[in-house]
């Protein structure tokens, strides 16, 4: 069974986002439940405080749903909860104004305008930022926070307070009506800006591949566009010449393999340039994505210099992998990328946080089954070297790569060899 902790980590940035501002604006309906039950029970006793509570237990309900409701229609999950807005509304000032009458009748007449007024005050200010939620235009909420100032000032002077009294009562919940409303705003603008750049970042890594696909068919199309017609003209060429049975048709036949053999090796020139990756570009290309995406990468160990070609073209493959799926699974802070040489072999290790078990690591599934990884095992035992992949502590996941290195001892060896040869040898 996954825990709260668990269920946290598995969640994207902006499910993040959206969770916080989610359970923010429900907790002011909790405050609000709370604040008036501690208000009310004491001066006006337990049974009219549970009647005072009643009222506001139904309003801190209704905020939850609107709250809900509102969210998704942000994200474009449902429609705009209209009816629902217009209901939190009435109920807003239905239960404010019962407030006010439930209060009237306490016991204690000082002590009953300080609980009415908090419990009037609160119901109506969440009310105002909740209603807000569900509301983009800048005028429209204008128009809310006003109307709940003008009828908390009706109420007010209704009760008896002084006109000087009613515009304070007013002008506080112009005040803060004014604040909870603005907050809700910046948070639904800022929820969405999270959206956006998320979005933003996956259109960008799209683009990348399909620029890269296309750079790929401009080559090929370079490559086999000129070939590839004059093959075909050399041999309608060789067909109209075999039917008048000229010598010449073999000739030309002869040419059109020719180019088909060409054809075939600057093909392989094109793919093998394509699939070869320099490990020094990758492991500064990785660094400076990773760090442009907030994870603090860092790169150590030995130097590239002396590496085979091969060796460091596998590896490459092995950092660009790692890298694009750090990027793409978890919530990564912490990135590290180390090469060392160990008793004849290279070793590769990429290392991140923010793993969670539902995610698994890197490769986006159960650590080894991944399809990124399946095709790095095959590069790599191309040149005997092993891939492997797996948690490496809570919430770690390690990536490490070995490929081995030709021998010293045994080239020095084979050159003592050459030498003794010649030396024997008249």
């Amino acid at each position: 069974m996954r825990g709260p902790g668990r269920w946290w980590r598995g969640q994207s940035k902006p499910e993040k986002v959206e969770t916080y501002t989610r359970w923010s604006f429900y907790s002011f309906a909790v405050i609000e439940f709370v604040t008036v039950g501690l208000t009310a029970m004491i001066p006006l006793g337990a049974g009219r405080g549970a009647a005072l509570l009643l009222p506001a237990g139904v309003h801190a309900a209704l905020s939850f749903v609107t709250v809900s409701r509102t969210l998704d229609w942000t994200r474009g999950r449902r429609p705009q909860p209209v009816g629902l807005l217009w209901s939190l509304a009435a109920v807003s000032a239905v239960v404010g104004v019962t407030v006010i009458g439930i209060a009237d009748r306490g016991p204690d007449r000082e002590r009953v305008d300080t609980a009415a007024g908090t419990a009037f005050g609160v119901v109506v200010i969440i009310g105002i930022g909740i209603i807000a939620l569900g509301i983009r235009e800048r005028k429209r909420v204008f128009a809310v926070v006003g109307a709940f100032t003008a009828g908390s000032w009706v109420v007010a002077f209704a009760r008896g307070a002084s006109a000087g009294e009613s515009l304070f009562a007013s002008v506080m919940v112009l005040f803060c009506g004014g604040l909870v409303a603005f907050t809700a705003i910046i948070s639904v603008w800022l929820l969405n800006i999270v959206y956006e750049l998320d979005e933003a970042r996956e259109t960008r890594t799209r683009l990348a591949v399909a620029e890269e696909r296309l750079r790929f068919g401009r080559d090929l199309h370079d490559v086999m566009g000129r070939n590839l017609a004059v093959i075909a003209l050399k041999s309608e060429l060789a067909v109209q010449l075999a039917q008048r049975d000229r010598p010449e048709a073999v000739a030309q036949m002869v040419e059109v393999q020719r180019l088909a053999q060409e054809s075939q090796r600057e093909v392989r020139e094109v793919v093998r340039g394509y699939r070869e990756a320099d490990l020094a570009s990758e492991l500064a290309g990785a660094q400076g994505v990773l760090t442009a995406a907030g994870i603090d990468c860092t790169v150590g160990g030995a130097t590239v210099g002396g590496l085979p070609v091969a060796v460091q073209s596998a590896l490459g493959w092995v950092v660009r992998e790692a890298a694009t799926n750090v990027l793409r699974h978890g919530d990564a802070r912490r990135c590290a990328v180390r090469l060392r040489m160990s008793e004849g072999r290279v070793v590769l290790s990429v290392e991140n946080d923010g793993v969670t078990e539902a995610v698994g690591g890197p490769s986006g599934s159960s650590g080894s089954s991944g399809s990124g990884l399946a095709g790095l095992r095959e590069r790599l035992a191309e040149i005997d070297g092993t891939l492997e992949a797996g948690p490496a502590g809570k919430g770690l996941f390690r990536l490490t790569a070995e490929i081995p290195l030709p021998s010293e001892p045994a080239r020095s060896e084979s050159v003592a060899v050459a030498r003794t040869v010649n030396e024997v040898m008249p």
